[in-house]
């Protein structure tokens, strides 16, 4: 995973709950890195999973709200880093349909060791648009947190539901109304 998740999560923490929780959290945690991280970096899936799970027990915040605050964030801060991917969509299901043509294309292009999930989109009509989330890692409620940062963006009230389509939830559906 590529470490400005981790940078970015870290900085969400220390905005939401200071900076001793961010020291908390990574010395709570069994991290290869240490919890020093580069926005270049590349870092094991499994330690954004330890510091969540750390935030969680410390903060009595679940850890699928999390997930989805932390999608939210993530989103505002690559409007903010990457505006030129946001200047060819018009709206957030123009953008969210781009995911995997444009998107993850020019992010590869930036980063080619980037381990990204796949989306398979379909529009049913102008308010209504289906996502397939496939991803080994499982964070299907962080994606929901940048769907909901994407409609913000855009200036957009999105309502978002979801349905796992297997057991571990590695595949999962996303309807999204748009209105």
């Amino acid at each position: 995973m590529k470490g400005m998740v981790f940078t970015e999560f870290l900085e969400m923490v220390e905005d939401k709950f200071g900076y001793d929780m961010v020291d908390d959290i990574i010395e709570s945690s069994d991290l290869p890195s240490g919890g020093s991280y580069t926005a270049v970096g590349t870092y094991s899936h499994a330690e954004i999973v330890q510091l969540v799970v750390n935030l969680s027990e410390k903060s009595g915040i679940g850890i699928p709200v999390l997930l989805r605050t932390f999608g939210k964030h993530l989103f505002g801060q690559f409007a903010k880093g990457y505006k030129q991917f946001f200047a060819v969509s018009k709206d957030s299901f123009d953008f969210l349909g781009g995911i995997e043509n444009y998107i993850h294309v020019e992010v590869k292009k930036l980063y080619p060791d980037a381990e990204l999930p796949t989306f398979d989109v379909e529009r049913i009509n102008d308010q209504e648009l289906r996502m397939v989330y496939h991803s080994d890692r499982r964070m299907a409620d962080f994606a929901e947190g940048l769907i909901v940062g994407c409609g913000e963006h855009y200036n957009e009230k999105l309502t978002v539901s979801r349905e796992s389509e297997n057991a571990d939830g590695s595949v999962v559906v996303f309807r999204i109304v748009r209105g």
